[in-house]
């Protein structure tokens, strides 16, 4: 868990470190896959600690009340955390499309070149 969240983390810090160093046309077309893609993997990585968090527990993980419930709790509304996000599914095909147009425009400047 420890390492999803930390490498999570890091991305984070890059693309907020990304987007105060480029100017808003510059974000705008080239870091629409990347927060998609780091939307997608922030619901991945809830869902995942989640879960774990309840395995660890075991059957304390289903009650409501003391340190359970705070797992309980989590763990029950992990997928509507998502929601608001927009789907995995959604958030990674966005990723994928984007990073391709950016790719197949470097192959053009680059073939002009």
């Amino acid at each position: 868990m420890a390492r999803l969240i930390e490498s999570y983390q890091a991305w984070l810090e890059l693309v907020t470190y990304q987007y105060s160093k480029m100017t808003f046309q510059e974000t705008s077309k080239l870091m629409g896959g990347q927060v998609a893609s780091l939307k997608a993997h922030g619901s991945i990585v809830f869902e995942y600690c989640a879960r774990e968090a309840s395995q660890i527990l075991g059957g304390i993980a289903y009650t409501k009340g003391g340190k359970g419930g705070i797992v309980e709790r989590l763990y029950r509304d992990v997928r509507g955390a998502a929601i608001p996000g927009g789907s995995e599914e959604i958030m990674l095909d966005l990723s994928v499309r984007q990073q391709m147009k950016i790719s197949d425009a470097l192959k053009l400047e680059r073939s002009k070149l």
